[in-house]
């Protein structure tokens, strides 16, 4: 029995140690509970604290991505606005080439086009009908009847001849052919320029004409007619120059013929120079004769003051003596006087003669 005591105390300290033990566990672990959940609300602050500046530019970011998708869904739409606006253009534009196409294959339409163009030239380049150039004008030639288109007069009494009936029919044939025939029908409109140039080259227009210099201008009522013949026949120019024929676009003949406006101005200021020179020999004439007039306007005054001076000499010495003595003898109205005269002591300035070395002297 007293064996068993010893025993009984070990089990009963023991199961108290281990109670005790136990308690402060369940405190240990409630502890280290609320150290953890402290722990972890302090690292969500602190995160919170890191990540917002970052939400916020996100946040911003897709706010802009929005804008800009918005912008960019409506520029998509102005763009395709755009396209369908430039494709009708395009069709439009189609349309209005193949009518003009069209019109231009009748020989009379594209005559009166060719002649819409030069006047327009001929207006844009100052040299107006009534005063720098004459239109249809007819000649005779050894091929009959000829008629150029225009005829520009220049300073001097010369005149240039320009031709303004390009054949364009192979051209027009290549504005509706596809890629592989276009060239086949530009290179025949190269040819049927060449061929214009010789017909014209025979006409010998500056033969018919008085005072026209040895060539006449070819016109090209459009540059792209005048390219894509030079682009296939590169020696236009020169066969043209060899034909005495100058061919010219609207550009080169606006230059030529603002060339003959600026000769035309020269020459009116040639001819005001002479008129201005005739004028003044006409003026210098009359103010000599006219100085010639006050000359003896004042040599006659001089004689009326020499003749007044002398009537007053004698008025004041044989007259007035006698006239004064009645006052002394108090036979005179009371208060009346008889003023003295007086002659006259100035002379008329002289008009200095005009003479052709006062004149030069002058200037």
């Amino acid at each position: 029995m007293q064996n068993i005591w010893p025993v009984v105390c070990f089990l009963a300290g023991f199961l108290l140690a281990w109670l005790v033990l136990r308690g402060r566990g369940r405190e240990a672990e409630a502890s280290l509970r609320e150290l953890s959940a402290d722990a972890a609300a302090r690292h969500h602050q602190a995160l919170d604290n890191v990540l917002a500046p970052v939400k916020a530019s996100l946040e911003k970011v897709d706010a802009r991505m929005h804008e800009l998708e918005k912008a960019r869904i409506g520029a998509y739409a102005a763009l395709e606005e755009q396209v369908r606006g430039l494709a009708q253009s395009q069709s439009q534009l189609r349309t209005e080439t193949g009518r003009l196409v069209a019109a231009l294959r009748t020989p009379a339409a594209r005559g009166n086009w060719g002649e819409v163009q030069l006047r327009r030239v001929v207006e844009m380049a100052g040299m107006l009908e009534h005063c720098d150039f004459l239109t249809q004008a007819v000649a005779g030639g050894e091929e009959g009847r000829i008629r150029p288109d225009l005829i520009v007069r220049l300073p001097g009494g010369k005149t240039v001849v320009v031709d303004a009936k390009t054949p364009l029919e192979a051209y027009l044939r290549a504005v509706e052919s596809d890629e592989a025939a276009r060239k086949a029908c530009l290179a025949d409109h190269a040819r049927q320029v060449r061929a214009h140039l010789s017909a014209l080259g025979r006409k010998s227009y500056w033969e018919q004409f008085d005072s026209a210099p040895e060539f006449a201008v070819l016109f090209l009522p459009g540059e792209c007619f005048f390219s894509a013949a030079l682009e296939a026949d590169p020696g236009l120019i020169e066969f043209g120059v060899q034909q005495n024929i100058v061919l010219a676009t609207p550009t080169t003949l606006i230059a030529l013929l603002r060339a003959v406006a600026y000769g035309w101005r020269q020459e009116k200021l040639a001819e005001n120079a002479a008129e201005i020179s005739a004028l003044g020999k006409d003026l210098y004439k009359r103010l000599s004769d006219m100085g010639e007039h006050w000359v003896r306007a004042g040599k006659g005054l001089e004689r009326a003051v020499e003749a007044y001076n002398s009537a007053v000499g004698t008025f004041e010495n044989r007259v007035m003596v006698t006239a004064r003595k009645f006052a002394d003898l108090k036979t005179a109205p009371l208060g009346v006087e008889i003023a003295p005269l007086e002659p006259v002591e100035k002379s008329v300035r002289r008009i200095e003669e005009i003479s052709a070395d006062s004149l030069s002297s002058s200037e």
